[in-house]
């Protein structure tokens, strides 16, 4: 048995402690926001924060977040107001979508850890966090006015 809190409730799974962590949150519990891209943690898609850190669900096992506070798009902010939220909202940042969670969820890790990032800090920082659609520029603008509202 696992036990984890998930945008603040307390759980417990009784499953294969090495399913992948995006497995349980979209199937078990039904957080769909993160989203399957590649599969082996290099595109973003499913970028959660297991104990306020930025994590790949898709290789990261369940067990791997016992005892730990998780984290989802939907947990990020109920209302959708995170800084990081609004921004994206204001430089109308989505163009497919499919990303934006990983993104968000990205960016909000950044500015926790470094809440006045460098041009720089936010490139390295938003790095591996791939976007098909290539709003590259918008993400990067977003962040900034982020930053600046943390």
């Amino acid at each position: 048995m696992v036990n984890l809190k998930v945008n603040g409730v307390s759980r417990q799974f009784h499953g294969d402690p090495e399913m992948p962590l995006l497995w349980y949150l979209r199937d078990e519990l039904g957080l769909t926001g993160s989203k399957f891209g590649c599969g082996t943690g290099l595109c973003g898609a499913c970028t959660v924060h297991v104990g306020g850190e930025a994590v790949r669900g898709c290789i990261t096992a369940v067990s791997a977040a016992e005892g730990q506070d998780v984290t989802t798009i939907e947990g990020l902010d109920p209302d959708g107001n995170h800084p990081v939220q609004r921004a994206w909202r204001a430089h109308n940042v989505p163009q497919c979508g499919y990303c934006q969670s990983g993104q968000i969820m990205q960016a909000a890790a950044l500015l926790d850890a470094n809440p006045e990032p460098s041009d720089q800090d936010i490139v390295d920082g938003m790095e591996g966090n791939i976007c098909r659609c290539g709003t590259y520029q918008r993400i990067f603008a977003a962040v900034r006015t982020a930053a600046e509202e943390v």
